[in-house]
């Protein structure tokens, strides 16, 4: 096996991307421009903490726990929902659903993005925002 180098990887159109987001979290990004797709790795930071919402219009998404929890909130039209994801689960976004992420402290997740993209397939949904970074995830995973 010989090891391929990153600017080989670039020359295909992958490339490395890692973040310390303003909610504490480290992220760890492969991102492929050719098609959009990619991979994170997400652990969050020492207080569990929400993402921002948004929603996708060409791309799906899929979200795996590894270890701690999370909550999610989708907004679909004028429906409202919000799960608990425990360790092993796993849920999708597909296009046009607005979706926010809560993380418990320290947990870890997995995220791929597929399907057709747009160079830039994040758009924000403040409406979303509105209903959820007032809430305490807290209670929910006390309440299941």
């Amino acid at each position: 096996m010989q090891r391929i180098s990153e600017e080989d990887a670039l020359f295909f159109g992958i490339e490395t991307k890692f973040d310390l987001m303003e909610n504490g979290e480290r992220r760890f990004r492969l991102n492929c421009s050719v098609d959009g797709s990619s991979y994170c790795r997400t652990v969050a930071g020492e207080r569990g903490a929400w993402q921002n919402s948004h929603y996708h219009k060409l791309a799906s998404e899929l979200y795996v726990v590894q270890l701690g929890w999370m909550v999610y909130a989708e907004r679909k039209e004028t429906e409202f929902h919000m799960c608990l994801l425990r360790e092993g689960e796993s849920v999708v976004f597909k296009p046009l659903i607005h979706h926010n992420i809560f993380l418990s402290s320290n947990s870890i997740i997995h995220t791929i993005k597929y399907g057709q993209s747009l160079e830039n397939d994040w758009f924000p949904s403040s409406e979303l925002d509105k209903m959820t970074k007032h809430l305490d995830p807290y209670d929910l995973y006390e309440l299941s």
